[in-house]
């Protein structure tokens, strides 16, 4: 079983909030004052698919597939409830409860401030958050909790192969309901293009790696050399969508707020529900902890590279999915804080691989 090193999070992922914030402030000024540079980008499209954002995408989500290691399945047997109760939340839980938080705030509380239609966009940008948990950055998130290595990689190696069979009916059937429907061929394409694609890039690399240099070097050597290489593709493609959204945000900046309350209020239940859970069935604080972060997380790099493909740049379903990136790394900062402050509501024995 291979248990990969984690130090904890790293300098670019620990500011992750103000790179985000320095990036969109560089795209609002760069489609404002240099409107020539997204006019550029946009000539290169294929089947309404941005080319250079596909690129970066495929640059941020590569290097996390190589770290999934799919022999890691054979061990949901150490643990099957905690795996379920975390597979359970992910699935059966966070995506709906996205869609009723989304509905509730946009169609309803802020419904003086955000236009029908407006609104109507920004839960379809919600319920593609909500649609897919994080695979990535659960592996820092739980090395902060001191989390079980093993159940952390079993989880996020399940959850690659259930977004291959649940993300296209989950999010088709929860944007019809919000009268928005999408073809099946286009949601299908999105999950080749951005997940089967780096996935199998990613075992390939990860399988050939390990067959002629061995598991230490990989693991050791040859993963750290990616470290920031999903972040700063993030960046660099938050810079051209926002290159794309400037002129929506300086007409409604009150709209990032709002939209982040329902996204971190669906943090912080899904969490707790997980969380929760796993106290009842008493399972080892090891296990909890990165079950309730793992249920928690979003795969933001995911629900963008969608949201794209399916609505555009320049859609304001891109922009929620944005600002999921702007919220998530302080909720989950001080989620972890609290989870590490509640080890004593747990059994001491912690479960060993």
């Amino acid at each position: 079983m291979n248990k990969e090193k984690n130090t904890g999070i790293g300098f670019f992922e620990k500011y992750l909030t103000i790179w985000v914030l320095i990036c969109m402030a560089a795209g609002i000024l760069i489609g404002k004052f240099l409107p020539g540079i997204p006019e550029f980008l946009s000539r290169f499209e294929y089947a309404q698919i941005s080319i250079p954002i596909a690129v970066l995408i495929w640059v941020m989500i590569y290097p996390m597939m190589m770290k999934v290691d799919f022999q890691s399945i054979k061990n949901v047997r150490n643990n099957p409830q905690g795996l379920l109760i975390s597979s359970g939340t992910s699935w059966l839980i966070k995506p709906f409860l996205m869609f009723g938080l989304a509905s509730f705030f946009f169609y309803v509380v802020f419904k003086t401030f955000i236009p029908t239609e407006l609104a109507q966009s920004y839960v379809a940008g919600a319920v593609l958050l909500g649609a897919a948990p994080c695979t990535a950055m659960v592996f820092v998130w739980s090395n902060l909790t001191k989390g079980d290595p093993a159940h952390t990689l079993v989880q996020v190696a399940v959850n690659d192969l259930i977004i291959l069979v649940a993300f296209v009916p989950i999010v088709s059937f929860l944007l019809g309901v919000t009268n928005i429907f999408v073809p099946w061929d286009t949601l299908i394409l999105s999950i080749v293009l951005f997940v089967v694609v780096p996935l199998v890039g990613g075992f390939l690399t990860r399988y050939f790696m390990v067959k002629n240099k061995g598991e230490e070097y990989f693991t050791q050597r040859f993963i750290p050399k990616f470290d920031n290489v999903t972040t700063v593709g993030l960046l660099l493609t938050l810079v051209i969508i926002f290159s794309f959204q400037g002129d929506a945000i300086l007409e409604n900046p009150l709209h990032v707020l709002l939209i982040a309350i329902p996204l971190i209020l669906q943090n912080v239940l899904t969490a707790a529900f997980a969380y929760w859970m796993c106290k009842i069935t008493k399972q080892p604080h090891n296990v909890a902890a990165p079950a309730a972060l793992i249920g928690a997380s979003d795969f933001f790099e995911l629900s963008v590279a969608v949201a794209i493909a399916l609505f555009g740049p320049t859609s304001p379903v891109v922009l929620v999915c944005t600002v999921g990136v702007l919220t998530e790394v302080p909720v989950m900062l001080l989620l972890v804080r609290f989870v590490n402050k509640t080890k004593g509501w747990f059994p001491q024995n912690e479960l060993q691989n």
